[in-house]
């Protein structure tokens, strides 16, 4: 499986920054960190105009007579039940993200925005905040994911192309003598970016467990050595899903993470204050309905410094992260999305995982928001002093809270599972030619090399590093997605047949 120059060269290049972050860790981190500020400042622009232009086409398409066309055979029926399907989509896509920045995203954006002469009261700085926050984890988000899963299962399952990121290519520039070199640098760059990208997911969810450990314990300080111990828990509990076929390791863990975070988001609606958080849930759903596609196209040019550097820090770096993870989640979704209607795909692609971050963001960005508001509770302290355990902070303010955090170390640990297991199956797939059923051996070594670049991750110490690294790795692949973009819409240009689009 490892005899392709791609899959060689990508095996060199991951070992080069394993080897560079085991040397210097920190030295890795100022590195990316500098790289992507530089990157951000030139090419924000573009980058936001890019992800927006995702959104859109991918609605039109949706909308357009062209949604009824299935990703398969006409007669063919989904292998997946709806439910397990958007909860596999959805583990693999932003599950743990939601649990580290359920809180402390809203009030790390409040933060600043109390020091905005835009916001005239601290009412308005909070809806500003869970709107932001809604913003980068909402239908942009998803609009990476869907532009590109999209192509990947047209091209496979229509086609009848192998399910790599340059089939698409391949199939529609054959004849080009430059498609070669160029669908061989899109693949090198989908096993960086994928790679880098969970890898970052795996020291996410490290850091999140070990603050929630030291919550539980009453523990101060707990270092690196419980951070490894951590990662290395992990690394055993996926190993055993890489083993086993994907409609029984992804499926069964998928269903427990959602069923366990969807169990925790209704009990913390419920036992905390429920008038404030169901209005907040409704505020934050007009105000994102009404202001995210004009949000889509805002680069802050005259918000000064502060504007423009927390514009690079947070909104820039969400969407290179979300492109970061859409070779790894985008190849996911498209391999269990068979026999699908492009307008079912898209629509609850899109639109199902953004309303429940909605929901999510609502009742536990809205718990902080009383705790800070109404009962002048010292959180926003926390976000200087404990980052990584402002969630439990949080989650203690609400009955039973040792019963709640207890589930969030699980379902945390159990999403960064169902990202590493989809990742390192995917990327099996690429060095397998595409293949939907890659081996076992194919998985685990792939999972080994995640693993090893995730320890690099860990070693950096803080997740804003984690985040540049994420984003340095990726920064390339927004060019993927465009051109692959484009051999879609060239595509379904030659659909002749009148009869084969407006079939139900």
């Amino acid at each position: 499986m490892f005899k392709k120059p791609i899959t060689f060269l990508a095996l060199v290049l991951n070992g080069l920054v394993a080897f560079f972050g085991l040397w210097n860790a920190q030295k890795l981190a100022e590195f990316a960190q500098a790289t992507t500020n530089t990157l951000f400042e030139s090419r924000g622009w573009f980058i936001m105009l890019s992800v927006t232009t995702f959104v859109i086409v991918c609605l039109w398409l949706a909308l357009s007579p062209y949604g009824r066309l299935k990703l398969g055979q006409e007669d063919e029926k989904p292998e997946f039940s709806t439910i397990s399907w958007l909860a596999m989509l959805f583990s693999a896509g932003m599950g743990v993200g939601l649990l580290y920045w359920g809180s402390a995203e809203p009030l790390s954006h409040f933060a600043l925005a109390q020091q905005s002469p835009f916001f005239q009261s601290n009412q308005a700085a909070a809806t500003g905040a869970l709107f932001v926050t809604n913003f980068h984890w909402g239908i942009h988000a998803w609009g990476i994911f869907s532009s590109l899963a999209l192509i990947i299962a047209f091209f496979s399952f229509r086609k009848g192309t192998p399910t790599l990121i340059s089939a698409p290519i391949r199939e529609m520039f054959k004849t080009k003598r430059w498609s070669g070199a160029v669908a061989a640098a899109c693949d090198l760059m989908a096993f960086t970016a994928v790679s880098v990208g969970v890898a970052g997911s795996i020291a996410m969810g490290v850091f999140q467990v070990q603050s929630g450990i030291a919550y539980v314990f009453n523990w101060g300080q707990t270092g690196l050595p419980l951070a490894l111990g951590i990662f290395a828990l992990l690394f055993v509990s996926y190993l055993l899903p890489l083993t086993v076929d994907l409609s029984r390791g992804m499926s069964l863990i998928s269903n427990a993470c959602m069923a366990i975070a969807s169990v925790l988001l209704i009990f913390v609606l419920i036992t905390g204050p429920t008038h404030f958080l169901m209005d907040t849930i409704v505020d934050t759903l007009g105000s994102y309905a009404a202001n995210v596609l004009q949000h889509g196209l805002s680069t802050y040019t005259f918000e000064g410094e502060v504007g423009r550097s927390w514009f690079k820090s947070w909104t820039l770096t969400y969407m290179i992260w979300w492109i970061a993870w859409a070779p790894f989640v985008s190849v996911f979704i498209a391999r269990i999305s068979r026999g699908r209607t492009i307008r079912e795909f898209v629509l609850m692609v899109m639109l199902v995982p953004t309303l429940f971050s909605l929901v999510w963001f609502g009742v536990f960005g809205g718990g902080a928001f009383y705790a800070v508001l109404r009962e002048g509770l010292p959180l926003l302290e926390s976000l200087e002093t404990n980052l990584d355990g402002l969630a439990f902070e949080v989650l203690s303010l609400f009955p039973l809270s040792q019963i709640t955090v207890l589930a969030t170390i699980l379902v945390s640990f159990l999403f960064v599972v169902t990202s590493v297991v989809s990742a390192a199956y995917v990327l099996a797939m690429f060095s397998d030619d595409g293949n939907p059923d890659p081996s076992s051996r194919g998985k685990l070594t792939w999972g080994v090399i995640i693993g090893l670049l995730g320890v690099i991750m860990i070693l950096t110490g803080n997740i804003e590093a984690v985040r540049a690294i994420i984003a340095l790795g990726a920064m390339p692949f927004v060019f993927i997605i465009l051109l692959l973009l484009m051999c879609l819409l060239k595509d379904l240009k030659t659909v002749k047949s009148k009869e084969t689009i407006t079939h139900e």
